[in-house]
């Protein structure tokens, strides 16, 4: 103990003057390096924090009564103890313990050692290789697909390996993404029930009204989310101009002049914030749905959709899974049955490999029907990795140039936002298509042949 203790002491001093040091000073190359070290530092740190909360949890068992760590200094629970000493939140705390039981190791009822829960990921943690959010991701997901029935040993061993390797390249949410990958595999007749259980908390409460203003609290379940998420997206799309304005904003909307294909037009500079056109979109739309006709003015039709992605065997059979988009949570085929039924979703169908089941043009401007494709093939955000924009707010780019001749075809489309649009035609990172797949590889990388990678992420199936 007392050479853990001298060691945290020198650690403690050298943080200490690593805190000091001013990052203006540095070079970006310099910055960058340190980002990457101080990261790869706090990895170790945060995996021996969740060890030793794990071990305080171990000696604060419910069975030794008063004689439990906790217990002697006055915490019923080990959690509200870690919480106490270390002065984190009481989700941290518990997150703690809960990531360190699954990777220390093991003792049975007889004192032998046993392998840690997850030995994998035990392993690539205390290496520091994957972080504590990505290994909260890969515990998550493997508990909920351990009862499944594909859920055997060696396809559990398979996935955590699988997660582990993503854990080291990755981010924490694409792991997330790729562990709901495995755990429907896993577990495919779990879906179903996990909807049901996500849909049975749905909900909205009503506040009191305080000052004028009444607080609506929307816990929403996938369907909805997506739904919402497509209202306010589409809504908002700059290219279709201000939406559900009132004679008011309008009055303080100002106008600018500019030039498309040498003709001079007017553009309505929208005065409201984001919030504020956000609540006016949903107020539109509870609206136009309250007069439930197609006959109203247009200012009140919303323009929204919703995409539904599925294999072509899982729509035809009514098992399986898809997924909305812009919902990260699978949604099983029944549902995606009913809903293009009912509610006029705007369903896009994958075939055996991948591909999405669509045949484009050679206009100039990519269809929704071919955006809905795209999305069905690189997944419903923005491709380059690592981003979250959501697909639907994203801008449709020819990856060989329309004005080099390229296609306006699915083949040739990929999705990015607004700011890696950007990017891309700054030379930050450039993209090329492979079995009409788009790769992509930074400019830091351009004359390493090696440094292409896939981009994009499709959700329905495990690769």
């Amino acid at each position: 103990m007392t050479d853990l203790r001298d060691l945290l002491a020198e650690a403690e001093a050298l943080a200490s003057e690593v805190a000091l040091v001013d990052r203006s000073l540095l070079s970006d190359d310099e910055l960058v390096h340190h980002l990457k070290a101080e990261e790869a530092v706090g990895r170790f740190i945060d995996t021996a924090r969740a060890l030793t909360a794990a071990e305080v949890a171990e000696r604060s068992r419910y069975e030794l009564g008063p004689d439990g760590l906790s217990m002697r200094f006055g915490e019923r629970k080990p959690a509200l103890f870690v919480e106490r000493v270390t002065r984190v939140s009481s989700s941290e705390a518990a997150r703690r313990i809960r990531i360190g039981s699954a990777v220390r190791p093991r003792q049975s009822l007889t004192g032998e050692v046993l392998v840690p829960e997850r030995p994998i990921l035990a392993e690539a943690m205390v290496a520091g290789l994957v972080g504590v959010d990505a290994g909260h991701a890969i515990l998550w997901c493997l508990r909920q697909a351990a009862s499944g029935s594909a859920a055997t040993l060696d396809n559990m061993t398979a996935a955590e390996q699988a997660l582990v390797t993503t854990g080291t390249r990755e981010s924490a949410d694409l792991v997330f993404d790729a562990g709901r990958v495995w755990r429907d595999a896993l577990d495919p007749e779990g879906i179903e029930p996990r909807y049901e259980e996500i849909h049975e908390r749905r909900m909205v409460t009503v506040g009191r009204e305080r000052n004028g203003i009444r607080k609506y609290t929307i816990n929403a379940a996938p369907t909805m989310a997506a739904t919402l998420d497509a209202v306010l997206l589409d809504s908002m799309d700059p290219r279709v101009g201000p939406r559900f304005l009132s004679d008011e904003d309008l009055a303080r909307a100002t106008i600018e002049l500019e030039q498309i294909d040498g003709k001079t037009i007017e553009k309505i500079v929208d005065p409201r914030s984001l919030e504020q056109k956000r609540y006016d979109t949903l107020e539109g739309v509870l609206v136009a749905g309250l007069r439930a006709t197609r006959e109203g003015p247009t200012n009140l039709r919303t323009v929204g959709s919703v995409t539904a992605v599925i294999s072509l065997n899982d729509l035809q059979s009514g098992k399986g899974f898809g997924i909305l988009e812009g919902v990260d949570e699978a949604i099983p085929a029944t549902v995606i049955q009913e809903l293009a039924c009912d509610s006029g979703l705007q369903l896009v169908v994958n075939g055996s490999k991948g591909e999405p089941l669509y045949h484009g043009n050679l206009a100039r401007y990519f269809t929704q029907a071919q955006r809905r494709a795209m999305i069905t093939r690189d997944g419903d955000r923005c491709i380059v990795p690592g981003c979250h924009a959501r697909a639907a707010a994203s801008h449709a780019h020819h990856v060989t140039y329309w004005s080099e001749g390229g296609p306006t075809d699915v083949d040739d489309g990929v999705l990015l936002c607004p700011a890696h649009h950007h990017a891309l035609h700054q030379g930050v990172f450039e993209l090329k298509m492979i079995d009409g797949k788009p790769w992509i590889r930074f400019a830091v990388d351009f004359c390493d042949d090696k440094a292409w990678r896939p981009a994009g992420h499709n959700r329905v199936l495990v690769t």
